[in-house]
């Protein structure tokens, strides 16, 4: 991870040498003149000498783990770049809160002691951090040996067809299950479509694409004149489309073209003169990138005979190539599988390969951290074969470390380092963060966003927001099959994403390895003092005494029981950089004064604590971007916040009742007047609504989200106006002050909104306004709670072309609802609840076509069940609580089981 800590540390020296007090300090402080000048010349000399570095780095293979030398120079670069960009930190917090709009102010800053000294200790160190450059610069050159790859080498030639000895194939008896995929496959080569196809095997790395491939490939490449079997990884384009050509000249009974001095483009001329008559198979195994493909596809000529090219990846980008009925995705093995292939290994010369009971909670465990992966399976099966119980519970232990340094598991390793070392700069410290989390750990998406910014990994691109910018890390993460998605919400966005077990076991290998960061699991150990990160899994009374704390970037916590911890207590003071702090879901009750020393702080997560006040200090967080207080005690916040000027997501909402049956549910929080002038502001959840509120609402104009409780009807003309205002906004919640409150929104109109909530008691003429006309096209989302309406609202709602999600609790006072053809084309999911006069609900035929799941609840009064349900023909779930469908419930249910939908 020295890149990262490289970047991180230029960025932050270029912001410290772009503050107001360099200029201001040159021309108007005589007297601290010199010591700014060398302070401005040291951070330049070390932003040059880290751009060299990183240069030099870019240049090499510094994935080779073999050179020792190497890997030990690159942990102390790192090192260093740490350090300095802790002093870059010390120095902009120095600076950055003092008034320099006036000379006096600058020359009263100049004359107070404790600056003076501030600044020459950091002028100080910055020397000592330049000397400690240029002492890793001579070591280099003494002791490290740089070794480039030679022509010929892997990294610059492309290999061919893979043998049992190649990190990427699995034996394949060893794979259960793998025989449908080879039919699967198999069909798609030899579909009577004549013209040539492309198809993907896609999947995680050890999951067994090459060797399905290679079966299949070795099976029916009898049935092609020509046919050629490339590994393009890291490879040039000359040298795919010369390996090419040698291939089918062989396998085609051509005669040898000599390629040496050909140019690419004389290259492709020829491969497409030679594929361009015959009927040919290709595989290209292991490819990573789309432009590189699309750079060659053009030689691949369509003679029209049935002619196939297979490509195996471990990016969906990638193999969306092909196209859908093309692509042959594999996944992880049910538990069952997985089991057998792991004690086909690991009791190979037990009686019917069964474990012995002693062992089955260990193996049980072991083949859980798998998670389906068949090239782990095979290679702790074969490690753990014929070992003692207590080195089953060692390699159960400290997995992460056997990972690292046990032999048996090079293979494993590297094709998991694969993945690793395959992605871009700015996506590695991603991955490894995610690794702080508990195994099984499921990232809510915008959390994991919001603390990837916090962090500083996510770069300012063009004009998107660092929040849009994160969106596209993590969908290139999952791209690249480095997590999985969990659940998508009900517009297909992913909602919930997960780490695989054995690629956190990866993550935390190179975590250690690097001090990028440390889980704490409640035993002992020997901390670096380096370590940037902590992450608590479980606690006990001796971790504030292990824990080296001034370095400390981050603490997470994730053991409820850590209530006592010095931690919490009288240890935070010595948190001296930290950015990051999470004590989500602990018992604590109240947050130290001294928090406010913590003046690096960029995100500090309280959610679901016992906490009811903030202390005023929390003002001097000048760099706090998120403030999670969601589900505390907390009903106001202190005047101070408003001095937070980069805050940009607030959430502190007080739950009332958690069945949602009651109104309201939650209540929002007092915030004080100046709150609406935080210009970077971009989530706001949940305030309470008052004259004040209303009326400054409308200056948050980069406002994206933002939910308010307990407004009354003569607020809500002018809320209405102040919404309005708002360009940017996407997601909107509004609630009454309680259920009979009729809101007038008749004038709000949103022209960016796509998921809107509305609790409260509407106007009938309320869906005739331009939000749910023409500026509500856009949205995806519509809940409507206690609207009271007398009139159908569906024939208007239905003009919605977009909601994917519909909600309606005690929204209508009618009888009866009707879906009719055509209505609602993209809805997923429709909740209809607590309706007391429904008593008919019926879908047409064509209405709803997409509908997955829909929830039945409170309906007490339905005399039928819904008629038409059987009509949907995509769904999936059905929710039934508190109806009894006038006791014709089982006779209705029995009407969609013929396509499989759940009932619930």
């Amino acid at each position: 991870m020295a890149e990262a800590a490289i970047l991180a540390a230029v960025e932050l020296l270029g912001h410290a040498l772009a503050t107001e007090i360099v200029r201001l300090a040159s021309s108007h402080a005589s007297e601290i003149a010199p010591t700014i000048s060398d302070l401005e010349t040291k951070m330049n000399n070390i932003t040059m000498e880290l751009r060299v570095i990183q240069s030099l780095l870019d240049q090499m293979d510094i994935h080779d783990q073999s050179n020792k030398a190497m890997v030990t120079w690159l942990v102390e670069v790192q090192k260093a770049a740490d350090r300095i960009k802790d002093i870059g930190d010390e120095f902009i917090h120095l600076v950055s809160n003092q008034k320099f709009g006036k000379r006096f102010y600058l020359k009263s800053f100049f004359k107070e002691p404790k600056s003076l000294i501030a600044l020459k200790q950091i002028a100080s160190r910055l020397e000592t951090a330049e000397e400690s450059l240029k002492r890793l610069g001579e070591l280099k050159e003494r002791w490290v040996s740089i070794i480039r790859p030679e022509p010929g080498s892997s990294k610059n030639n492309t290999n061919q067809r893979p043998t049992l000895e190649t990190v990427y194939f699995i034996d394949e008896p060893d794979i259960v299950g793998i025989d449908e995929n080879k039919e699967k496959l198999t069909n798609l080569i030899n579909s009577k479509e004549p013209h040539l196809s492309l198809i993907s095997v896609w999947g995680m790395g050890g999951i067994g694409k090459t060797t399905l491939v290679t079966s299949v490939f070795d099976r029916e490449k009898k049935h092609f004149s020509s046919h050629a079997w490339i590994r393009i990884r890291q490879a040039h384009k000359a040298d795919v489309v010369r390996n090419l050509i040698s291939e089918i000249c062989s396998t085609g009974r051509s005669n040898q073209i000599k390629t040496d001095h050909m140019d690419l483009r004389a290259l492709k001329e020829t491969l497409r003169r030679l594929l361009q008559q015959t009927k040919y198979l290709i595989v290209l195994d292991d490819a990573w990138d789309q432009n590189f493909y699309q750079g060659i596809q053009d030689v691949f000529a369509d003679s029209h005979q049935g002619s196939r090219i297979i490509i195996t990846t471990r990016h969906a980008d990638m193999a969306s190539l092909a196209r859908e009925s093309n692509r042959l995705e594999l996944k992880p093995l049910p538990d069952k599988e997985s089991w057998k292939i792991f004690s086909k290994k690991a009791f190979q010369f037990e009686q019917n390969h069964v474990c012995p009971p002693p062992l089955v909670q260990l193996a049980k465990h072991i083949v859980a951290k798998c998670n389906g992966l068949p090239l782990a399976l095979v290679s702790l099966g074969n490690l753990l074969c014929e070992k003692t119980e207590s080195e089953w519970k060692r390699v159960h232990d400290q997995l992460p470390w056997e990972l690292e340094n046990n032999q048996n598991l090079q293979r494993l390793k590297s094709v998991l380092n694969l993945s690793f070392n395959h992605l871009p700069k700015h996506l590695k410290q991603c991955f490894l963060y995610c690794s702080m989390f508990p195994e099984d750990y499921r990232f809510e998406r915008k959390k994991l966003i919001r603390l990837w910014i916090a962090e500083g990994f996510v770069e300012q691109i063009g004009g998107s927001t660092l929040e849009e910018t994160a969106e596209g890390y993590l969908a290139e993460l999952i791209n690249r099959s480095m997590l999985q998605v969990i659940k998508k919400n009900y517009s297909g966005r992913v909602k919930r994403c997960q780490m695989h077990d054995t690629f956190r076991v990866l993550a935390t290998s190179l975590c250690m390895k690097d001090n990028f960061c440390l889980l704490y699991e409640g035993e002992f150990i020997n901390m670096n003092a380096h370590v940037r990160r902590l992450s608590v899994i479980k606690s006990d009374n001796n971790i504030g005494y292990q824990v080296p704390l001034q370095q400390l970037r981050t603490l997470m916590t994730f053991d409820l029981s850590m209530l006592n911890s010095p931690l919490l207590t009288k240890d935070i003071v010595k948190f001296t950089y930290l950015t990051v702090l999470s004590l989500e879901n602990l018992s604590i009750d109240s947050v130290p004064h001294s928090i406010g020393n913590l003046f690096n702080l960029h995100y500090l997560g309280l959610r679901n604590t016992k906490v009811k006040l903030l202390p005023d200090s929390i003002e001097k967080l000048h760099d706090l971007q998120t403030l999670d207080l969601m589900g505390s005690k907390i009903c106001k916040l202190p005047d101070g916040i408003v001095k937070l000027k980069k805050l940009r997501h607030l959430f502190a909402e007080v739950l009332i009742d958690s069945t949602y049956k009651l109104f309201p549910s939650h209540s929002g929080i007092y915030v004080p007047k100046g709150l609406f002038y935080l210009k970077d502001l971009q989530t706001l959840k949940a305030v309470e609504s008052t004259s004040m509120v209303v009326e400054e609402l409308g200056n948050l104009t980069q406002l994206r989200s933002i939910r308010i409780w307990n407004v009354k009807e003569n607020e809500s003309t002018g809320l209405c106006r102040s919404l309005s205002r708002m360009s940017s906004l996407s997601q909107l919640s509004i609630n009454a002050s309680h259920e009979n409150e009729l809101l007038r929104l008749e004038n709000l109109n949103l022209t960016q909104i796509q998921k809107l909530v509305l609790n409260a008691r509407l106007k009938e003429n309320s869906f005739g306004s331009p939000l749910f006309q023409i500026s509500g096209i856009g949205i995806h989302k519509l809940w409507l709670g206690w609207s009271q309406l007398q009139n159908d609202p569906l024939p208007t709602l239905s003009h919605l072309k977009n909601l994917t999600f519909l909600g309606l609790q005690k929204a209508y006072q009618g009888q009866r609802l009707i879906f009719k053809a055509g209505w609602f084309p993209k809805l997923k999911i429709l909740v209809l609840r607590h309706m007391p006069n429904l008593i008919q609900v019926k879908m047409e035929q064509g209405t709803m076509v997409n509908l997955e799941k829909i929830s039945f609840q409170e309906l007490n009064q339905l005399v039928e069940f819904p008629k038409g349900i059987q009509r949907l023909m995509n769904l999936k779930w059905m929710i039934c609580r508190d109806v009894c469908f006038g006791g014709l419930k089982n006779k209705g249910i029995y009407k969609i089981y013929h396509f499989n939908c759940q009932v619930v």
